[in-house]
């Protein structure tokens, strides 16, 4: 038996051409800025192109889920060091983290969820 191909609709984003928006970050009275990438309503997954200006850190927090920085241009600075072009790093849901670029540099990445994103900010890794 012969299956009919069912080509899928593709989501096609230019991020060399899209326009940045705001992400307010209000627990710590920051603006970062994104591009929106995907966003599934099924799942809540969601991928962004974002930066992280020179000398930001988004202190402490927790996430409700799991999150993949993957490193474009800079250097995503994180409580276990700094990483650079080309680096996948996974932040697993639940876990107390911080992470945002060097002193020096912008860091440009790509930020997926794995389920729907919340962000929950604490004094301290113990906090």
């Amino acid at each position: 038996m012969t299956e009919t191909l069912k080509p899928v609709d593709l989501t096609v984003v230019d991020t060399t051409t899209a326009e940045w928006q705001d992400f307010p970050v209000p627990a710590i009275n920051a603006h970062l800025e994104h591009v929106p990438l995907l966003d599934d309503p099924d799942t809540g997954m969601m991928v962004v192109k974002m930066v992280y200006r020179a000398g930001f850190t988004n202190t402490w927090h927790t996430h409700p889920c799991g999150h993949g920085i993957y490193v474009l241009e800079g250097v995503l600075n994180t409580h276990q060091g700094d990483f650079g072009p080309g680096s996948f790093v996974w932040f697993p849901e639940g876990g107390t983290m911080q992470h945002g670029a060097t002193t020096d540099a912008d860091c440009t990445f790509l930020f997926i969820t794995n389920k729907p994103f919340d962000i929950h900010h604490v004094a301290t890794p113990e906090g």
